[in-house]
């Protein structure tokens, strides 16, 4: 192992595997006063970017809205030596054409499910995407800077 900052540094086959294995995203937006907004979501990855989706009036869409400036954060480990993270700044695209919303829907509960395929889930995950996706929005993260850890290379 090589010391300091480059040695827990993920590659970007071991961020996308780690992006792959996870559920949840922490996500900061930038709130009327200016302090952080602070969330947990769950996402999908649609073109190797982070996606998720929310209901349209939620206060990190008005925050968005306003300054599409996001922070995002990935992580998983409960011991200092399994901590790893996935650290993103960027921006955030707001989607609002209802054929996106219902695909970005669709991978995130297929995802939150368990499923192999949005098929899987029948009528009723198709029905209630589709009841969803009227009082939602998607997001897709844009990144702009990357940082990685993986504290399990430090044994």
């Amino acid at each position: 192992m090589s010391g300091g900052r480059e040695g827990v540094r993920m590659t970007p086959g071991e961020i996308d595997a780690m992006l792959a294995e996870n559920l949840k995203v922490q996500v900061a937006s930038v709130g009327p006063d200016g302090a952080p907004h602070l969330t947990t979501l769950f996402y999908a990855l649609i073109d190797d970017r982070i996606t998720f989706w929310t209901y349209g009036r939620s206060q990190k869409i008005r925050n968005l809205e306003r300054d599409d400036r996001l922070s995002a954060l990935v992580e998983d480990g409960t011991d200092y030596f399994e901590l790893r993270g996935v650290s993103i700044a960027g921006r955030a695209e707001i989607v609002r054409e209802r054929d996106r919303i219902l695909e970005i829907g669709a991978a995130v509960v297929t995802r939150m499910a368990g499923a192999g395929s949005f098929e899987e889930l029948g009528d009723i995950g198709r029905q209630t995407v589709e009841k969803q996706a009227a009082k939602r929005v998607a997001v897709v993260i844009h990144p702009e800077q990357v940082a990685s850890w993986d504290h399990r290379k430090m044994v």
